[in-house]
């Protein structure tokens, strides 16, 4: 750095410093502005004091003063004359919900399904008012202003409709002016779990200031706890969304901790969504934006804490109507399919072909069953039983395949004989894959029919834990299958397993036990070759699912008990008709027809692969042992 350059960074140095001591303020000033600061300070808590004296006043049921009206109308200007008032509650009900709503916020405090009752015997409500909040937020009058503190005027007089021969409507008016007002319309109809809420606004396109051509629209929830088992409630409480397009997505269920969402791709509704019930929140066109929040619940009684910031289209003109509508109800896939709004997405049926078969073949062969009986214990035995009907030609082809591989374990073992050394394995590999050919025996003839089993597996893994017909309904010794049953609580907790102990859970995991048993002693010396697969499917399979499963349905593990018990009767039906030397001479036929097959290229060539291999193993042990 030469001589000019240092002056020159000195001289800037000094320029700044004498600018910063030139500009500063005098010591009159600087008081001047900590005298207006504490002024400030001073004038937001006496607003803050006013207003908290104020909403005391209006609790207490007097008059508010001329100073808390003043305060208030700086606040809120022309909504001022709303943050004052007496809450009054109403009720709507039809054969199937009852929904509270109350002036405060003019919103639904409460919504009770009838005919449903949670783990305890209580009344189910899906929410209540001190666990909910409901409104709009925009900027009117220079103001922020949320609906939901303010009071609105009821349309009727009576607090109780009734909508059990009709529709019943209520409109709650948020009165700003003459002439301008905001309205919520509820409509309520018999036999429906859909209740219609329409927000007109009039009047106010000089009153209200748009954000980006729209609306804001605030809704909380604190979800309550309904089930049995809290734990596993949780994992199916979650909020879900539909987008305009018709897919559907949902936050992880089974994650702990706060987590969000946030959305600019038009949604069609939003479901505040429990394990058997839903809150959905649907728009008759779209929601713009959304900003969707779930977080564990650490109140006693509830599970999950919700929260949405909906952006809704908004033109603000001096006549607009803004549709929208709830669905409080449960999720039952008929229920909510009639709605024909994608409700019934919500309910966790699996994807692609394990949803197919659940949609078309469970859901259908359920319900017919239960047309005819009620004791869900014998509709699952039943459909049980039909399923294996169904399944029995794959599980006879699954079965003769293990006894050709059975049978031909002496070959095999010759083969092994032939080739102990390591360095012969593709030979011997080559061998077996011959001897599998000549005799027309593929070694995954065994497997492939299992795999297709896989998906009705899986669907009914999806089915049970997700079947609202299930809850509460007992059988023998479990009082609710959707739930886990107990014949043992212990004074402990034990991790991954739990406090109790599940004796479906126990039966599935002994019956499997014996199932993999069996199913590992055919397969013969195949197993050899995986001598770790054997203690796996045999030993290891069972207990990982006896812990896993501890705490499930026990209409799950009914299931999957009742299906291991029919496939070990179907095994030892299998044996009485299959007689191995009969399968023996069978392959041995085959062997003897068989003529010599043209080798393609492409086997030319996977030949030639496996003998460069060879000749590359064979030097590597030669090599080490000369060192």
């Amino acid at each position: 750095m030469d001589k000019n350059t240092v002056i020159g960074l000195g001289l800037i140095f000094l320029i700044m410093i004498g600018f910063g001591y030139l500009t500063a303020p005098s010591k009159e000033e600087r008081m001047a502005a900590a005298r207006m600061a504490d002024s400030l300070r001073q004038v937001q808590a006496e607003q803050q004091l006013m207003r908290e004296q104020a909403e005391a006043a209006r609790l207490a049921g007097q008059t508010p003063t001329v100073a808390d009206t003043l305060v208030l109308r700086a606040q809120m200007g022309a909504f001022a004359h709303a943050a004052v008032g007496r809450e009054q509650l109403f009720v709507m009900e039809n054969d199937l919900m009852r929904v509270s709503l109350t002036t405060l916020g003019g919103r639904i405090s409460a919504v009770e399904l009838k005919g449903y009752t949670t783990y305890s015997g209580d009344p189910l409500v899906l929410f209540d008012g001190s666990s909910n909040a409901f409104g709009l937020q925009f900027w009117g009058n220079n103001n922020n202003i949320e609906t939901n503190r303010l009071y609105f005027a009821p349309s009727v007089s009576d607090t109780l409709l009734r909508a059990n021969d009709g529709e019943q409507q209520l409109t709650m008016r948020l009165q700003v002016a003459e002439g301008s007002y905001i309205d919520y319309t509820y409509t309520m109809r018999p036999g429906s779990y859909l209740l219609d809420f329409d927000i007109h606004f009039h009047g106010m396109d000089n009153r209200i200031a748009t954000r980006g051509g729209m609306i804001d629209l605030n809704w909380l929830m604190h979800s309550p706890q309904q089930e049995k088992g809290l734990t596993n409630e949780k994992q199916y409480t979650t909020i879900g969304y539909m987008f305009h397009d018709g897919d559907y997505e949902e936050m992880n269920a089974r994650k702990d901790g706060e987590q969000r969402t946030e959305l600019t791709t038009k949604l069609k509704w939003v479901d505040f969504k429990q394990q058997f019930f839903s809150s959905i929140l649907v728009a008759k066109d779209h929601m713009l934006s959304t900003d969707l929040r779930m977080d564990d619940d650490r109140q006693e009684g509830y599970v999950r804490t919700f929260a949405a910031h909906i952006g809704l289209p908004f033109e603000n003109r001096p006549d607009e109507t803004i549709g929208l509508g709830f669905y409080f109800g449960p999720n039952h896939f008929k229920t909510m399919d009639d709605y024909e709004q994608g409700f019934e997405k919500v309910i966790p049926l699996g994807r692609n072909i394990v949803r197919w078969i659940n949609k078309y073949v469970v859901i259908n062969v359920f319900n017919w069953l239960n047309r005819f009986i009620s004791n869900y214990g014998l509709i699952i035995l039943i459909l049980t039983i039909l399923l294996k009907i169904v399944l029995f030609p794959i599980t006879y082809k699954s079965y003769t395949s293990s006894a050709k591989m059975r049978v031909l374990k002496p070959q095999i073992e010759e083969i092994n004989a032939k080739y102990p050394k390591q360095e012969d394995a593709m030979k011997k590999q080559q061998a077996t894959m011959a001897l599998y050919k000549k005799v027309g025996v593929s070694p995954l003839g065994g497997c492939l029919p299992m795999l297709i089993q896989f998906p009705i597996l899986i669907a009914m893994y999806r089915f049970f834990p997700a079947s609202v017909e299930l809850r509460q309904q007992g059988f023998l010794w479990a009082d609710d299958l959707s739930s886990y049953d107990s014949i043992l609580s212990l004074p402990f907790s034990i991790p991954w397993y739990g406090d109790h102990v599940s004796l479906f859970a126990l039966l599935m995991a002994v019956t499997l036990f014996v199932q993999s048993k069996m199913n590992m002693d055919q397969m013969g010396s195949s197993n050899q070759q995986m001598p770790g697969m054997k203690f796996m499917m045999t030993w290891m399979m069972p207990i990982m699912l006896l812990f896993m499963f501890n705490s499930f349905s026990a209409g799950l593990n009914y299931y999957y008990f009742l299906a291991n018990i029919i496939t070990l009767i179907q095994t030892f039906a299998i044996r009485q008709m299959i007689d191995d030397e009969k399968v023996l001479a069978k392959l041995h036929a085959h062997a003897q027809k068989a003529t010599p097959a043209t080798k393609s290229k492409w086997q030319l060539k996977l030949e030639e692969m496996q003998r460069r291999q060879q000749e590359m193993q064979r030097q590597r042990i030669n090599s080490n042992k000369k060192k």
